[in-house]
């Protein structure tokens, strides 16, 4: 998409949760070049400063430091967007800090994942995605992981929260492309970021080749963006790699419950 029309569809502010680093900044960072406002979100103030103040040559940029555990964390990004129009809106943030078995760490780890990743994207993508819908325009993004498409031992209550982001986003896609509102899970695999690094040191693992360069990543996933419900990164939107289904193929799955879900409403 040339870069007045993406402007037009998703700005003239995005909000980018999880913006201090690693795919958060490459977002940033590529969303300043078009010319796109941004409210950067994170919870730590010196990065997402550091970043505000080397994209601020190119566009206005606001930060908030806000913990997305928080019960109150929608309220305080709506604080932080405070009263400027929304037209993208970015939940990145959301990683498993936790590295354990269920059992084998305290529950209220589990609670603050769940609440990060489940109570306030929930509330995030309701309270931003009402203006955009007046509008007639906007995008949403949620940063997944492959982890939605299984269970999986040590990392199982951050593969569940995945697994409930990509449906939700799967739903919204279907409810508000009608009103011109474009919805993306963006299915992420292994990526180089500092924070991951800093979990393969902290469990003595050598980094591996192969991984997704963080801007790479970002730029795959604001040109896929009107192009959802899904993308599965390193895969083409016809391959199913990660998943039994293509992206393709779950686009189309929801068509069709769309389109039955229709026929029952006007019966």
């Amino acid at each position: 998409m040339e870069q007045q029309a993406f402007t037009t569809r998703y700005g003239p502010w995005a909000l980018i949760a999880g913006a201090s680093e690693g795919t958060g900044a490459a977002f940033a960072r590529q969303l300043a070049q078009m010319g796109v406002n941004l409210i950067l979100v994170a919870r730590r103030e010196g990065p997402l400063e550091a970043l505000a103040a080397e994209l601020r040559s190119k566009v206005e940029c606001v930060t908030a430091s806000i913990d997305l555990a928080a019960m109150d964390a929608t309220e305080q990004l709506q604080d932080a967007a405070a009263g400027r129009e929304v037209g993208l809106l970015i939940l990145n943030a959301g990683a498993d800090p936790n590295g354990a078995m269920f059992l084998d760490t305290e529950v209220f780890n589990w609670d603050a994942l769940v609440a990060r990743n489940v109570v306030t994207v929930t509330r995030a993508l309701h309270a931003f995605a009402a203006p955009m819908r007046a509008r007639g325009r906007g995008g949403l993004m949620v940063v997944g992981s492959g982890a939605c498409y299984g269970g999986l031992p040590g990392i199982n209550v951050y593969a569940a929260t995945k697994a409930f982001d990509l449906v939700l986003c799967e739903a919204l896609w279907a409810e508000l492309e009608p009103h011109g509102v474009d919805v993306l899970s963006f299915v992420l695999g292994r990526t180089d970021t500092p924070a991951h690094r800093e979990l393969m040191a902290a469990r003595g693992i050598a980094v591996p080749d192969g991984l997704a360069d963080a801007e790479e990543v970002a730029r795959l996933g604001l040109a896929r963006l009107p192009f959802g419900p899904v993308c599965n990164w390193g895969e083409a939107d016809d391959e199913a790699v990660m998943s039994a289904s293509s992206a393709a193929q779950r686009r189309e799955r929801i068509r069709r419950i769309a389109a039955i879900s229709a026929a029952y409403a006007k019966g």
